[in-house]
């Protein structure tokens, strides 16, 4: 079976990670940090950022696909990944502080109701069955 919202969120999560990463190893690099976090402030604010990720994105693509698998081609799951998408990527550069920092609020309280949404639909679809 063909699960294109799936399989696109999934792209769009592993370069993410990888962007998050990315960003994670610029700061290593410009304060000459290898191993843990050195106490400095702006490597803990990104790889908390990474962490909080990791935390979440896993059981919102299980819930996409899932979904998804119950109900093909949704354009509603579809708006609803890359509105989780874009809110991960908010809450990143939100996390570095400065000018955008209201950008970790908004993608934290996205993912939320992204996780709650994504949850009462598919506990929804469960019921109904």
């Amino acid at each position: 079976m063909y699960l294109p919202i799936s399989l696109a969120s999934a792209a769009a999560a592993a370069f993410t990670n990888i962007w998050l990463s990315m960003r994670i190893g610029q700061v290593r690099h410009a304060k000459k940090i290898s191993v843990g976090d050195g106490g400095d402030e702006a490597l803990i604010r990104r790889m908390r950022a990474q962490a909080n990720f990791i935390e979440n994105a896993p059981i919102v693509l299980v819930l996409i696909t899932v979904i998804e698998l119950s109900r093909p081609i949704n354009p509603w799951l579809a708006g609803i990944a890359l509105v989780f998408a874009l809110a991960r990527v908010a809450h990143g550069v939100g996390m570095d502080g400065g000018t955008f920092k209201v950008g970790r609020m908004i993608g934290t309280l996205v993912t939320m109701l992204t996780l709650l949404g994504l949850g009462v639909w598919a506990a929804t679809i469960a019921i109904d069955m």
